[in-house]
């Protein structure tokens, strides 16, 4: 029972202590953030076509050719898209080769061969027509593939965000910084600012992949049938949240 006492009294003591820690001139670092939510309104596709054949030279035809009429496609589909061509690539395919067997010689190896050239080329496309963006890559579809799509915010969206995001990063720190004042027993007008450090965070766009189709065709005396058209794909845009961190420091007076 005495021990008890004896505890409940340093408690008291400490409480008591607690209460009276000065605050005068007391520097406080205080973090901050603000978000602001966006729908998207602009998407980065890329579509790519890819042919193989035993002549380097045939391959490389077929590619020029198909990228040639993937770009009118999409030029005449979206006038105001953005274009960009990109990863152009000439690989010689190789025959397998058998692994040798247990106990069996190696003979010298003798130079490879290609059996094949892969070539291929993309191009991105950059348009904030979302609206006819399905017909867009349906109509191109029939000449590339769409490797993937991603959506995000326009360069002129996101600066006229910047003002939201400061607004909401600046009330999160003064809702924090009323909460200090009231648990250290103090009034906020007791509080100056003193530093407010910006760190812009990283925007993420939502990114849907979709898988790329590979066209591989050799070289035939008969001419293909006309491939039906491409059934419109489906997109949802989806919406971008921006965030901001801050840290400030308030010194109390």
């Amino acid at each position: 029972m005495k021990y008890l006492a004896v505890a409940a009294a340093l408690l008291a003591c400490a409480v008591a202590h607690a209460d009276t820690l000065p605050t005068n001139g007391a520097l406080v670092v205080v973090p901050a953030f603000g978000e602001v939510k966006h729908v998207n309104d602009q998407a980065t596709a890329t579509l790519s076509v890819e042919e193989i054949d035993k002549d380097k030279a045939v391959a490389a035809s077929r590619v020029n050719q198909k990228m040639k009429q993937g770009l009118e496609i999409l030029k005449k589909a979206d006038p105001q898209a953005s274009l960009k061509t990109q990863g152009y690539y000439t690989y010689p395919v190789y025959p397998e080769e058998a692994p040798p067997m247990p106990g069996q010689v190696q003979q010298p190896r003798k130079p490879r061969v290609p059996t094949s050239w892969r070539v291929g080329q993309s191009v991105q496309v950059v348009t904030s027509n979302l609206e006819a963006l399905p017909k867009t890559v349906a109509a191109a579809q029939n000449v590339l593939g769409l490797n993937s799509l991603r959506f995000g915010l326009t360069p002129e969206t996101t600066r006229q965000l910047e003002d939201q995001r400061i607004a909401a990063i600046y009330q999160n720190l003064n809702e924090r910084v009323n909460a200090i004042a009231k648990a250290m027993g103090r009034k906020v007008s007791d509080a100056v600012l003193d530093t407010a450090d910006f760190e812009g965070s990283g925007n993420y766009a939502n990114r849907v992949e979709v898988s790329g189709s590979r066209v591989m065709a050799y070289a035939s005396n008969i001419a293909p049938a006309a491939p039906p058209p491409v059934t419109e794909p489906s997109f949802e845009p989806g919406e971008t949240v921006l965030s901001m961190r801050l840290v400030a420091k308030v010194r109390f007076k």
